[in-house]
C-alpha cells in the first residue's frame, strides 16, 4: 500500500479537502492528524452562538469517527505533529509515532491575536476562534454579565451585537475611531455604531487596554485614555495570526503566512498549504469560498500528482473570483466585497429608507469594490460581478 495524502489539522480547509478528494478518489488512503476532538462542525455558528443559546456540543455536524467512517480515512485526534522530515518524509507526533506520507497537507489554520497588556487577569482572556475555544470559555461566558471585546473588527463587532442581543452588557475597546474600520466607510460605520449603542453596546473607540486586574468584583479593565470599569469576562476579537510555526521549523518559505503558489504548493514539492496559515499571491484570505475553492483544486492537483497521467493534463490552478463578504450583524445587515474601508479615497453613496449602497472607485474611476446594506443587499451580486478577480 502506498503512503497516504497526509493532512495535519482538522477545521473546515482540511475537511473540505477530505470531502473533494472523496468525490473523486474513494482509494487513495488519506491521514488527518489534528490536536484536538476533530469533530467537523460549522465554524461561522461561533458568531451567533449566544442568541442562538447553543453550547459547544450543539455545533458539532459530524464525529470525528463517523467523518472517518464514511469517509474511509484514518484520524489520529488530541495528537500534535512535533518534527516534519522533508527528506524522509514523514511526521513524528507527540505520541512518538512516526508517520510517512506521500504528499503533506498543512492545515493549521490561525490562531487569535492577543495584544499585549499588563496585569494579572490576562492570562484569563478568552479566545473564540474555534468551538473547542468556546467549549472551554462556555461556562465562564454563561455567567458573565459584562463582557469586554478587544477588538471592533469584523468578528469582535459581530459578538458584540450577538452578546448584546442575547442580554449581556457589552463593552468594546478598539483603536480605531470606528467600527469595522478597515472594512467599512463612515457612510456605513456610523449606523452600524448606532446600533450598536442602541442595543446597549459601550464603546471604547480609540483606545486600547492597559491592563486587565483580577478583583475580588471581575476584572479591572484599565484603558490607556485613564477610564476603568469593570467586567466579568474579557474576549480579544483582534484579529487571526496564521500558524506557521511548524512551517518556520521545517525550513519551508513563510511570510505573513505559509507561502505557497496556485497549485497551495510550498517551497517543498511534497508539501501544500490550505485555509487560514496560507499566504496566496500576498493574501491571507481567512474566509470560507477561498478555502472552499482551494479544496477543490487542491484535491485535483495531489490526484493527478498521485495519478501516471500527471504529465499528460495541465495542472490545476487556483483563480478566485473576488467574494462576497456577509456581516452577521442582524440589527443592520451588511454584505460587501472588494476593496472597501478607510483606505478607498473615492466613494459613490446611495442612501435612503431602503439601506445604502457604497461604492468604492480607484484613481482611474474603476470599481474596486462595494458596501451595502438592509434591502439594498439586492445590489451586491451585480456589483460583485464587476469587480476583479482577487487571484
Amino acid at each position: 500500500m502506498s503512503n497516504p495524502i497526509m493532512i495535519i489539522g482538522s477545521g473546515f480547509a482540511a475537511y473540505q479537502l477530505v470531502k473533494a478528494l472523496r468525490r473523486s478518489d474513494k482509494h487513495t488512503p488519506i491521514t488527518v492528524i489534528t490536536a484536538d476532538d476533530g469533530h467537523d462542525y460549522n465554524k461561522p455558528d461561533l458568531s451567533h452562538v449566544f442568541t442562538n443559546k447553543h453550547n459547544a456540543d450543539a455545533l458539532i455536524r459530524q464525529a470525528a469517527n463517523n467523518f472517518a467512517q464514511d469517509n474511509e480515512i484514518t484520524i489520529y485526534t488530541q495528537t500534535k505533529v512535533e518534527t516534519i522530515d522533508r527528506h524522509a518524509q514523514n511526521v513524528t507526533t507527540t505520541k512518538g509515532d512516526v508517520l510517512s506520507y506521500s504528499k503533506l497537507v498543512l492545515a493549521t489554520g490561525a490562531s487569535t491575536f492577543i495584544p499585549a497588556m499588563n496585569g494579572s487577569a490576562v492570562k484569563e482572556v478568552i479566545t473564540l476562534n474555534s468551538r473547542i475555544e468556546y467549549q472551554a470559555a462556555q461556562h465562564k461566558l454563561d455567567q458573565a454579565e459584562h463582557v469586554l471585546i478587544i477588538g471592533a473588527g469584523l468578528i469582535g463587532t459581530e459578538l458584540a451585537m450577538d452578546l448584546s442581543t442575547s442580554g449581556k452588557t457589552v463593552s468594546v475597546v478598539d483603536p480605531c475611531d470606528s467600527v469595522m474600520q478597515t472594512m467599512l466607510p463612515d457612510a456605513i460605520s456610523a449606523p452600524l455604531q448606532k446600533k450598536l449603542t442602541q442595543s446597549g453596546v459601550k464603546l471604547h473607540l480609540n483606545n486600547t487596554v492597559q491592563a486587565l486586574e483580577q478583583t475580588d468584583f471581575g476584572v479591572e479593565v484599565i484603558l490607556n485614555s485613564g477610564e476603568q470599569f469593570l467586567v466579568d469576562s474579557v474576549i480579544s476579537a483582534s484579529g487571526l495570526k496564521p500558524n506557521i510555526q511548524l512551517a518556520q521549523q521545517t525550513g519551508l518559505t513563510v511570510n505573513k503566512g505559509i507561502v505557497v503558489n496556485r497549485q497551495l504548493q510550498t517551497s517543498d514539492s511534497n508539501i501544500y498549504a490550505l485555509g487560514d496559515c496560507a499566504q496566496i499571491e500576498n493574501k491571507v484570505l481567512s474566509y470560507l469560498q477561498p478555502t472552499l475553492l482551494s479544496a477543490n483544486v487542491l484535491a485535483k492537483v495531489l490526484l493527478q500528482r498521485e495519478s501516471l497521467l500527471q504529465t499528460a493534463v495541465p495542472a490545476a490552478t487556483l483563480k478566485l473570483p473576488t467574494m462576497l463578504v456577509k456581516v452577521k450583524t442582524p440589527n443592520l445587515p451588511i454584505q460587501l466585497a472588494g476593496q472597501t474601508g478607510q483606505s478607498v479615497s473615492k466613494w459613490s453613496i446611495e442612501l435612503d429608507q431602503e439601506g445604502i449602497t457604497a461604492r468604492a472607485f480607484d484613481d482611474n474611476n474603476e470599481l474596486v469594490g462595494f458596501v451595502t446594506t438592509q434591502n439594498h443587499m439586492s445590489n451586491a451580486l451585480k456589483l460583485l460581478k464587476t469587480l476583479p478577480a482577487l487571484v
